[in-house]
This record gives structure tokens, C-alpha cells and sequence, in this order.
């Protein structure tokens, strides 16, 4: 129930250095089919990324580049006249560890609205690379192991039987009955469920007896 982001990453993350010229970058991405990569130092920690994005302010426009300067937008302007990765990189850049798990990897990349994470050991040195495409594949995960995670390790704590729900998986989507001792714990259930890894969607029949009227 718990993947890491080593387990999805990929190891031979392509890399530049901050010198690294526009022409090279566009180069780069072109050849390795990337949208974005990491900017590495001599000891090949990460100081930044320079995405797609960075790329393209160059070929917005005069009247674009006017309208970025009326508002104040000085770091987009800068970019579009920048000349090697460090003048375009993002920076510091948004990384994860190897030992992180995919679900921190895709809050991260939501909250930072950003397509690919490069990943770095405890003494920042670049050690690989996740894409949202890597984070989606856990719902590669076959039904049969989703469903024996949650019989196995959900349905299986003290106080409840197994066997008085019926699990079925199709396509990721869990649909469950059965009955608990209160409603706590079906709320306790029906979230950890959710969180298995491969889960798309809940469908919830789990009931509770009701509290005694008055």
C-alpha cells in the first residue's frame, strides 16, 4: 500500500548545466521527447528546471513582452530575453525524495502546478526524475491485489470479520457492503480504502446500527 517514488521514477534523468545555451536546451528536449529539465552544479545538485514554458516567453511577442513589462511581471520578462539555462531555470527548483510517496509527489506537483519533480538524495544531488504520467501508473495496479490489500490489511483489524463484507474490484472501482459497529468506523474503512493505491472510486454500502432515538 505504500509506493515510493523510487519505485516509479526514472533513473536516467537527462540533465544541464547552468551555461547550458537555448539552442541546446530546445535541442535536448526535442531529442529525449521531455518538457522540462533539471539544472545540475558541478557536484550535480539541483539549483533549478527550465520547462517548455521558460522556452516559449521568447517567441510571445513584442506586444506580449510590453504588457509583461506594464505589469510588473519582471521575471517572465527576464526569461524572455534569457540566453542559457540560468537565466531561464525556475528556481529554487520543486523537488521530492526517492523515499517519498507517489501521493506527496502528485500534491506536489498540483500544488505547484508543475508536470515532472526532479528527485534528490538527502545531500540534494540529482538522482532521478518523476512525471505525472509515473504517478498515474499505480492505477496499472491489477483489481485481485487491490482487493486483497483492503480484505487483508483493512477489513482484517480487531473487531471486524472479513468475511461479513463483500469486496469487489473492477477497473479500480471498489464497490463494498457490509456492516460495522458504528458509523466512525465505517468512515474510518470506507477513507482508508480510498487511499489504497489503484482505488479510482468508492462505491459505499457499508451500513451502522443507528443511535437509539431521544
Amino acid at each position: 500500500m505504500g509506493t515510493h517514488v523510487k519505485d516509479v521514477m526514472t533513473t536516467d534523468a537527462v540533465a544541464v548545466v547552468a551555461a547550458a545555451s537555448y539552442k541546446h536546451l530546445i535541442e535536448i528536449m526535442r531529442r529525449e521527447r521531455i518538457s522540462a529539465v533539471p539544472v545540475v552544479d558541478a557536484a550535480g545538485h539541483v539549483t533549478g528546471v527550465v520547462s517548455e514554458a521558460d522556452l516559449l516567453l521568447k517567441e510571445v511577442g513584442l506586444d506580449t513582452l510590453t504588457g509583461l513589462r506594464a505589469t510588473g511581471r519582471r521575471g517572465e520578462l527576464a526569461k524572455a530575453a534569457g540566453l542559457t539555462a540560468a537565466d531561464l531555470m525556475t528556481q529554487p527548483a520543486v523537488t521530492i525524495g526517492p523515499e517519498d510517496s507517489v501521493g506527496e509527489a502528485a500534491r506536489r506537483m498540483h500544488d505547484y502546478r508543475v508536470k515532472h519533480l526532479p528527485v534528490v538524495g538527502q545531500d540534494g544531488e540529482l538522482v532521478g526524475i518523476v512525471s505525472r504520467i509515473d504517478v498515474l501508473s499505480v492505477f496499472d495496479r491489477p483489481d485481485q491485489d487491490i482487493r486483497s490489500d483492503i480484505s487483508e490489511k483493512i477489513l482484517a483489524r480487531p473487531g471486524l470479520d472479513p468475511e461479513a463484507f463483500s469486496v469487489t474490484v473492477a477497473s479500480g472501482v471498489v464497490t463494498i457492503s457490509g456492516r460495522t459497529p458504528s458509523e466512525a468506523v465505517a468512515a474510518e474503512l470506507t477513507d482508508a480504502i480510498c487511499q489504497t493505491e489503484g482505488v479510482v472510486s468508492l462505491r459505499d454500502g457499508i451500513t451502522w446500527p443507528q443511535a437509539d432515538a431521544g
